[in-house]
């Protein structure tokens, strides 16, 4: 998370440059329909449809809790307490362009982890006490859907300016086995969410992105649903052709969730790798 305010940076000049590089309203003139087809402007600059897949490799920071029957449960560290590996995933990215200005994306990021260990000290979950020692097999899936609408307000040859609106889609379980037996939390919880997205063409071949989405339901509307999301994302693309491209990023991702007596949080950072096709 010691990163963020790197990505802030970024994404601050990106909307600076796009804003001073913009001309006014009375002195634009539109690109002829001609110039504004898919054989004119940068790489990466005309599209109907685009496709991501990126390669991500976070620090899995993850708090689950669960009561039951009157019992308060532990917040359990599933890497510090259950030694929970740091893996490889993988985030599908869907861009649906209608014109120019308006666009529908579609996210799916599926984490899942499993683990193996002897428990150094007491931990409670779903009204069960696990004493040091016992031996836990555990697992954790938290997968996220993001589904939004995207409408640049400033869209130029040399980049765009725009907000989205989202819904955010949180589907988080967590198992214990145990010689004892086998526990199950499972919370689905739904947020909506705003932010900006800018984008400039540094080149004809690259280009700079940065993002923020974010949304907290607040405790005041209900004390026993709560939720929040806030998500970073600045990378950089290089196009080789209009319809395929590299890319490299830096992403932070703070998620939480409380449903009744469960609750859970996620909080992942770090570079990503991956590549774009485009149609």
């Amino acid at each position: 998370m010691t990163r963020v305010p790197a990505a802030r940076a970024l994404l601050t000049a990106a909307l600076a440059v796009l804003a001073v590089s913009a001309p006014a309203e009375a002195q634009y003139r539109p690109i002829p329909a001609r110039a504004a087809g898919p054989d004119a402007g940068p790489f990466g600059g005309w599209y109907r449809i685009e496709f991501a897949a990126n390669t991500w490799n976070p620090v899995p920071e993850f708090t689950v809790s669960s009561e039951s029957l009157g019992i308060k449960g532990t917040d359990i560290d599933v890497r510090a307490d259950l030694d929970i590996p740091q893996e490889r995933k993988t985030e599908l990215r869907l861009t649906l362009r209608a014109s120019k200005r308006n666009k529908l994306r579609f996210h799916y990021l599926p984490l899942a982890y499993k683990g193996t260990t002897n428990l150094k000290a007491d931990i409670i979950f779903n009204g069960i006490r696990y004493p040091a020692n016992t031996s836990v097999d555990s697992s954790l899936e938290w997968k996220t859907y993001r589904v939004g609408y995207e409408l640049d307000i400033i869209s130029r040859t040399q980049g765009f300016l725009g907000f989205v609106v989202e819904a955010k889609y949180t589907d988080a379980s967590f198992t214990l086995t145990s010689p004892a037996g086998t526990e199950y939390a499972r919370a689905r919880a739904p947020i909506p969410a705003l932010g900006a997205i800018a984008r400039v063409h540094i080149t004809r071949y690259g280009s700079v992105t940065g993002e923020f989405t974010g949304f907290k339901i607040p405790e005041s509307i209900d004390e026993d649903y709560r939720g929040h999301y806030y998500d970073w994302d600045v990378y950089g693309t290089l196009n080789f052709t209009r319809n395929f491209g590299a890319q490299i990023g830096y992403r932070s991702l703070d998620i939480g969730y409380l449903a009744r007596q469960d609750r859970g949080d996620a909080k992942l950072s770090g570079l990503y790798f991956g590549g774009v096709v485009r149609f």
